[in-house]
């Protein structure tokens, strides 16, 4: 007869490890279970399709799960195990044993000595992604978003670790991701996302946003890094109407933009600034004209004292 999840439990006091994950420490032991043992997490903060068919080529490739799933006793289910992290792996696990592969059936599993409480599900869940590259390439503006959802932002911030304006921009970015849908990878929304989230937001209206959005999702916008451009289109009142118009798209408003103008600081630095440029533009003939004039190299050494003056009191 198999051993119950409690009966295992009893077998492995002995042998419980202590495992920190950040702040959150956990008394853990590990054994195999029956993948019908093993139940998911409905409250799970990644979202999206899980089965992936290179997972499960990677599974048949080293005979099995690699890493084990981090579980916990079911605490609804008798017998039954939950699942705090490792919900990919058990769902292309899955899939090869529907597909009649009883190889794949029994998985190993790494199980804490009790059920965790939903924070500190979330938080280990979240400190174990961290670790991981999908982290910043992907997870993060979806993980604030699903946060907030199920608990709200205060603790959806104090969870992640971060103050609720952080977390606010993570879920704006999400949410702009969701309207890229017509990329041939789905996950890289997030990237063109970051990038428009990159403009001035004073100049990213509805009506850009919409703009772009809508000549991504028709192709005519190909690289999310061509959106760098718009920080220059936007501000010119001609490239941007342009841009903004059914036939417009970033190469036909780059070419309507006017000069750049330069900016000049208050101030004193303005004012250096002014005189710098004032010199730049002296004509070389007129330089020529004026060698040798006492008056002018009067007012230069004047102007030299002055500045070793003005560099003294400032360093």
């Amino acid at each position: 007869m198999s051993s119950t999840p409690a009966m295992q439990s009893r077998d492995n006091i002995v042998s419980l490890q202590e495992r920190r994950f950040d702040r959150t420490i956990l008394r853990t032991y590990r054994t195999r279970a029956d993948i019908d043992e093993i139940v998911p997490n409905e409250k799970q903060p990644r979202m999206g399709l899980k089965t992936d068919e290179e997972l499960q080529r990677q599974i048949e490739a080293n005979g099995g799960l690699f890493e084990p799933l981090l579980v916990e006793p079911h605490p609804d289910l008798p017998g039954k195990y939950r699942i705090i992290d490792g919900d990919r792996r058990w769902t292309n696990s899955q899939v090869l044993v529907d597909q009649g592969k009883e190889d794949y059936r029994h998985v190993p599993i790494e199980v804490t000595d009790r059920t965790l409480s939903e924070e500190e599900r979330l938080r280990v869940w979240i400190y174990i992604h961290r670790q991981r590259k999908e982290w910043d390439a992907k997870e993060k503006e979806m993980v604030a978003y699903r946060l907030v959802d199920m608990m709200g932002r205060a603790s959806a911030a104090n969870i992640l670790g971060m103050t609720v304006r952080e977390l606010d921009k993570l879920v704006e970015v999400f949410e702009l991701s969701e309207k890229f849908t017509s990329l041939r990878d789905p996950s890289a929304a997030i990237t063109w996302a970051r990038e428009l989230m990159g403009v001035s937001k004073k100049l990213l209206t509805p009506s850009v946003v919409e703009a772009v959005v809508k000549k991504v999702n028709q192709k005519r916008i190909t690289n999310s890094k061509d959106l760098r451009k718009l920080r220059a289109i936007l501000p010119d009142p001609v490239a941007r109407t342009q841009f903004l118009s059914d036939a417009g798209d970033l190469d036909s408003a780059m070419l309507r933009l006017g000069p750049p103008v330069k900016s000049i600081k208050g101030g004193l630095a303005g004012d250096l600034e002014i005189a710098v440029d004032a010199m730049k533009k002296v004509p070389f003939a007129t330089l020529q004209e004026l060698k040798g004039d006492p008056d002018i190299l009067k007012k230069i050494d004047e102007a030299e004292a002055l500045l070793r003056s003005l560099r003294g009191a400032l360093s």
